[in-house]
């Protein structure tokens, strides 16, 4: 087992702790998803044409990260 394999699987872990520790507490903007919905404003009534820029980044970026890990598409 590289380095790298054992780097990648502690960071899932670490990953999987916190957002569990986050489910767990239960307070809000606390979970992975509640931080990005913030962050980008996603319940906004009234978004800036700097956060339809930031949430067009963000699917974008989900889109890449999806094509990429599920089938290999757009490796550099």
């Amino acid at each position: 087992m590289s380095i790298w394999t054992v780097l990648w699987i502690a960071w899932i872990a670490a990953f999987a702790l916190l957002e569990g520790l986050a489910l767990r507490d239960k307070r809000p903007g606390d979970t992975l998803s509640e931080f990005t919905w913030r962050l980008f404003r996603i319940r906004d009534r009234r978004p800036t044409a700097l956060t339809w820029v930031g949430r067009v980044l963000l699917v974008i970026g989900g889109v890449w990260l999806t094509g990429h890990l599920a089938f290999g598409w757009w490796s550099f």
